[in-house]
């Protein structure tokens, strides 16, 4: 397979050193990326394709001046080439809807 030079999809990230055939990647495919850039913990990666990423956030809560903190699940896509294993921080980002339930895909692989 012939290396293929990854698209700019506009945001300020490494592009992955690996290549892939999926459509649905940023980098190698053609679905466009837009909207917030959210950074989370991957929770489950067992389902093809999709990464569940957790998400933690603090709350104010006004009446009793304290803080709370909340956590989110977010489905989005995982691209091969960016070979994302569960435990891994990564980063999100907006894209149209692929499906019922997804519509982030992962763009960076933050690490542990």
């Amino acid at each position: 397979m012939p290396k293929e030079k990854a698209r700019d999809i506009g945001i300020d990230v490494p592009t992955p050193k690996k290549s892939c055939d999926d459509a649905y990647c940023p980098f190698h495919g053609n679905l466009p990326v837009r909207g917030q850039i959210l950074e989370g913990k991957v929770k489950s990666d067992k389902m093809k394709n999709t990464i569940v990423v957790e998400r933690e956030y603090i709350r104010l809560i006004p009446k009793y001046e304290r803080y709370e903190k909340r956590t989110r699940k977010y489905l989005a896509h995982s691209p091969p080439c960016l070979e994302i294993e569960h435990g891994d921080r990564v980063a999100i980002m907006e894209c149209r809807p692929l499906s019922k339930t997804v519509t982030y895909v992962a763009i960076e692989k933050k690490g542990e």
